[in-house]
């Protein structure tokens, strides 16, 4: 039976994790490990550590590497804690293999630890292009991994040509679409947003429509962060509908996206936006598939909304050269065009795309996990264009 370490490192990502984590807990020749680390055990980031425990996963070790700031220089230096605090955990957990999501900063720190200690490393979502730091740590990880489960056709034809063996990519699609097909099936809110989940502001009516909006600071663009969040704020200041705001992730200049947010809400005080720290994946997906729509730069408006059909404006350069969908349209980090774009795209559902897969990646991933050979030696194929 192969042990099988999954590592959680933010909020945002605990809805790709989880049917991998459910698909390997209930696999017959796997046994799971669940580390989480960074912002996911802090609570000013919605302890996604908890929520895991709540859902009936049992975290066998929890990992404190993010140092406060928010600066380029905490996140150079978490990525060094979080190597050496993930090699102690490695060393007692002893996994077969371990499984990473994505492109964090935070997520190079246990590709590092696991391949000096000569445990084959599984990526999920490798082989993206998006343009920024995130882009850079993607394509490290994918070369530090030694299986790969790529959310789309194309970006497993990406890590074929950056050399890696055909035989070891596995196109599964993303797990987080695998949540959002158990959703649409029941899709009507069933809960009360501002009664479980808090969060500041008015209680604004949202039988009358409304809006939602996550902007995350770009890390190549540190020192425009503030001015870039201003744009979408003053941008959606007086619009019509209700705003559900999240607050940014933990990547640097992410405290200067929260003052901003901070000021602006103690200056303007609208009444039709109210703030969140974090929901439960279920709970997230029904409120936006219910939404007219969604602004900023997650990737959720390229991944699961693009599934769902649900209209997104893509705001500035963090996704930019994504593979996106019939759903997105794009915006610059200025305040007329991100309205504009807002009043002409939001508002009605868009063509459903299946690029993300079909939701049945948790599944696959774990066979795939109990069967794939684990290799450590790799043959390089490199793909040159002629």
């Amino acid at each position: 039976m192969r042990k099988v370490c999954v590592v959680l490192t933010a909020r945002a990502s605990y809805g790709k994790v989880k049917p991998i984590l459910q698909a390997v807990k209930d696999h017959p020749e796997l046994e799971l490990q669940f580390v989480c680390a960074a912002s996911a055990v802090l609570d000013r980031y919605g302890s996604a550590d908890k929520m895991a425990e709540a859902d009936g996963f049992k975290v066998d070790e929890r990992i404190y590497m993010v140092l406060e700031a928010e600066t380029l220089l905490t996140s150079a230096k978490s990525t060094g804690l979080g190597v050496m605090d993930f090699a102690s955990a490695f060393d007692r957990l002893k996994p077969d293999i371990v499984l990473l999501m994505a492109d964090r900063y935070e997520v190079i720190a246990p590709a590092i630890a696991a391949s000096y200690l000569n445990i084959p490393v599984a990526h999920a979502q490798g082989g993206e292009v998006s343009g920024n730091i995130d882009e850079k740590v993607r394509h490290a990880i994918t070369k530090l991994a030694d299986m790969h489960f790529p959310s789309t056709k194309l970006a497993a034809e990406w890590i074929v040509r950056m050399g890696e063996d055909p035989e070891t990519v596995f196109f599964t699609g993303c797990p987080s679409i695998d949540i959002v097909k158990e959703v649409l099936k029941k899709p009507e809110l069933d809960f009360d947003v501002y009664k479980k989940y808090g969060g500041v502001g008015t209680a604004p009516d949202l039988s009358k429509g409304y809006v939602i909006v996550m902007q995350h600071p770009v890390t190549t663009e540190y020192s425009d962060v503030r001015r870039q969040v201003k744009e979408t704020l003053y941008a959606l200041s007086d619009y019509p509908q209700a705003v559900l705001w999240f607050w940014p992730n933990v990547d640097a200049g992410g405290d200067d996206v929260s003052k901003e947010i901070r000021s602006f809400r103690e200056l303007k005080k609208p009444a039709h936006m109210h703030f969140f720290k974090n929901m439960e994946p279920q709970d997230f997906l029904r409120l936006l598939n219910q939404s007219n729509g969604i602004i900023g730069n997650s990737s959720a408006a390229i991944r699961e909304c693009s599934y769902m059909g649900v209209p997104a404006v893509n705001v500035g350069n963090r996704q930019l050269h994504r593979h996106t969908g019939p759903n997105v349209t794009h915006a610059t980090n200025d305040r007329a065009d991100i309205r504009a774009k807002a009043d002409q795209w939001l508002g009605s559902k868009k063509p459903s795309s299946d690029m993300f897969g079909e939701g049945t990646a948790g599944v696959q991933i774990a066979d795939h996990l109990a069967k794939a050979p684990l290799r450590f030696a790799k043959t390089l194929h490199y793909v040159f264009d002629r």
